[in-house]
């Protein structure tokens, strides 16, 4: 059954045509808007998530619910077409349930807030914006435990609720979220701020709307969702061939463990085209797992990441909205990794979905190897510490890192950095200001990016000093495979997480834990991945190979990974045109280099280049395969 929207105006709008200066107009003050939305938020949340690292995504759409400026696409027509309620001017609803919005948000953490927005008594757009919060209960500090096994230990759960009623807020409701949290105060920020944002959306949807009236400005945003779709017709058709003879692209990735010693789990998908339609079907994906690994990748919401990838990768002036979704289909089976049954748990479904774009960049580049993109995306690692200091007083972090981005077919790949989303880093200051530790060491790792024409980008090592006595957890990924290198390019270096106690002990600390007890003194090396490489290492010219060196990117020792032979900081000329033509003759350079054979040899090698056990192969519950 679907939502009553209650509109006192029954007038139709007319579709007009908007002249090109007008639309562009309209455009940008969209755009803008958007990223008003962003600054009045990240002025006035209080949680270091969302202050700092911008992990809140904000979105103006049109009166039917469809994305016409923001980032993460749109979720409002699975909300329309699921809420058994009322819509009315000044009503603004909230969910953070993934099972009750069909996956529009992945994970409890994430607080969803929707407002229509109504001129004279007629719905003409829509605000909406969500927002990581640091905590929503659940069974850890932090609320994404790595051993639940359904979702009611991950947090308070929220169905879709109207917390605004005709402009009124409902207080018990939002008592009762808050109450069920360890950082109510944050999270009470953090609420407002996102309220404040949607406020400003509405202000700026209205000024447009007074200047160019109501039947301009929703034709404006027609008009923009069809230039998206002339432009992503372009591109698919320009990227993915069609099925000839039945033949399909294929591509399939790992994720490495789920945190309770059960691994590798495959998603896997094909790719075809006919006619201007791409198709992507998940099918030969792993069943979901007993852990909360799981993703629930709403079909909408992956055409959004395809559509983010293509735009950013072939021409980011495009306006990115969701006026291509009608030229893709995707399949993904219920009771997949990808597509869990409830009440399956998803608490740390950060890894797959960041594997999903290494998964598209192996996929899309088939038709153009041209266009490929390395592995490196891979994954959000996630840092939390919480504890009571000396004084009492509960104190909590929440922190996402950053691994290497993959090399690219314009270049090399960012040292460090989040590629997408657009998240920032939380500057040393700020954590050593308001949290119980100190930051000892920040820097790439040299040599952890992966070799090639265009070398990918270096991880980063963050040292943690704990000043307060506590636990931690670890979220990460990539300890086990590598990110991959393609044409040529080899693969990034593993993650890996090590503890250093203030007695002098050491140990491995798995990629995926919780409740790792603390000291004052004790030091964490939180190492992120490397991207992996693209193209031939030897085509790298040997005297930007030298200002890696210089630059402390990569060691005199990994130069020789690109032919390169250095001395006292210049080229040696002669030693290096001698070893790239031993190098060329005894490499092969394959489209992709993994750097293993199978998973069984990887597993294989495991114990020795880890330390690890290699993960126990899963063993799925018949009862969510759904037979296809």
């Amino acid at each position: 059954m679907a939502a009553t929207i209650v509109e006192t105006n029954t007038k139709p709008f007319n579709r007009v045509q908007v002249d090109p200066i007008t639309l562009d107009i309209v455009e940008n003050a969209l755009r803008n808007a958007r990223t008003e939305m962003d600054a009045v938020l990240f002025r006035t949340a209080m949680s270091p998530g969302i202050r700092e690292q911008h992990d809140a995504f904000p979105m103006i759409a049109n009166q039917e619910g469809k994305m016409v400026v923001g980032q993460f696409g749109s979720f409002l027509y699975g909300f329309i077409a699921g809420y058994e309620g009322t819509i009315e001017d000044g009503d603004i609803f909230i969910t953070n349930d993934p099972y009750s919005c069909n996956g529009a948000v992945s994970h409890l953490n994430d607080w969803l807030l929707m407002m229509p927005i109504f001129h004279e008594g007629k719905l003409v757009s829509w605000a909406a914006m969500f927002g990581h919060m640091t905590d929503v209960g659940g069974k850890v500090p932090g609320s994404l435990p790595t051993d639940a096994k359904m979702i009611f230990e991950e947090g308070i759960i929220i169905p879709p609720t109207k917390i605004y009623r005709k402009g009124k807020l409902a207080d018990e409701i939002l008592n009762i979220l808050l109450h069920n949290t360890r950082m109510p105060e944050w999270n009470k920020s953090d609420f407002f701020a996102i309220i404040a944002a949607l406020r400003l959306a509405e202000r700026r949807v209205r000024e447009n709307i007074d200047r160019f009236g109501a039947d301009y400005y929703i034709s404006a945003m027609w008009d923009m969702l069809d230039r998206n779709r002339a432009a992503m017709s372009a591109i698919i058709q320009m990227i993915i061939p069609e099925a000839v003879d039945g033949k399909k692209a294929y591509f399939e990735d790992w994720i490495d463990d789920d945190g309770m010693g059960n691994g590798p789990y495959k998603i896997a998908c094909s790719l075809h085209r006919e006619g201007e339609i791409a198709y992507f079907d998940f099918s030969e994906s792993d069943p979901q797992s007993f852990s909360s690994i799981n993703f629930l990748l709403n079909e909408e919401m992956f055409k959004m990441f395809f559509g983010a990838f293509t735009i950013n990768l072939f021409d980011p002036q495009i306006l990115f909205n969701d006026g291509f979704y009608d030229l893709i289909e995707v399949h993904i089976p219920e009771g997949c990794i990808l597509k869990p049954k409830k009440p399956a748990a998803l608490s740390c479904r950060t890894h797959m979905l960041g594997r999903i774009f290494d998964l598209m960049g192996g996929l899309l580049g088939q038709g153009a190897p041209d266009a490929l993109n390395a592995a490196g995306f891979s994954d959000s690692p996630h840092f939390m510490y919480s504890g009571f200091n000396t004084q009492g007083e509960w104190y909590q972090l929440f922190q996402i890192g950053f691994g290497g981005v993959p090399g690219r077919p314009a270049g090399d790949g960012p040292d460090g950095h989040s590629m997408w989303p657009a998240f920032t880093n939380v500057p040393n200051e700020f954590l050593e200001a308001y949290f119980p530790l100190r930051i000892r060491e920040y820097a790439t790792i040299p040599d952890s990016g992966g070799a090639g024409l265009h070398r990918g980008g270096n991880g980063i090592v963050i040292a943690y000093e704990m000043m307060e006595k506590g636990e931690i957890s670890i979220h990460d990924d990539r300890w086990l495979t590598y990110p991959w290198g393609v044409n040529g390019g080899e693969p990034g270096m593993r993650s890996t997480k090590r503890l250093v106690r203030k007695n002098g002990g050491e140990e491995n600390i798995p990629s995926k834990c919780d409740r790792v007890a603390v000291e004052p003194g004790d030091m964490l090396y939180f190492n992120t991945w490397g991207g992996g490489g693209w193209g031939d290492p030897l085509a790298r010219d040997a005297e930007l190979v030298a200002m890696d060196v210089k630059r402390g990117l990569v060691t005199q020792e990994g130069a020789k990974r690109y032919g390169v032979v250095i001395e006292d900081g210049d080229v040696d000329t002669r030693a290096t045109r001698k070893l790239r033509e031993k190098m060329a003759t005894d490499q092969d350079k394959p489209l992709f280099n993994r750097g293993f054979e199978s998973i069984e040899e990887l597993k294989g090698r495991c114990k020795k280049e880890t330390g690890f056990e290699a993960p126990k192969a899963p063993v799925f519950r018949r009862f969510v395969q759904a037979a296809e």
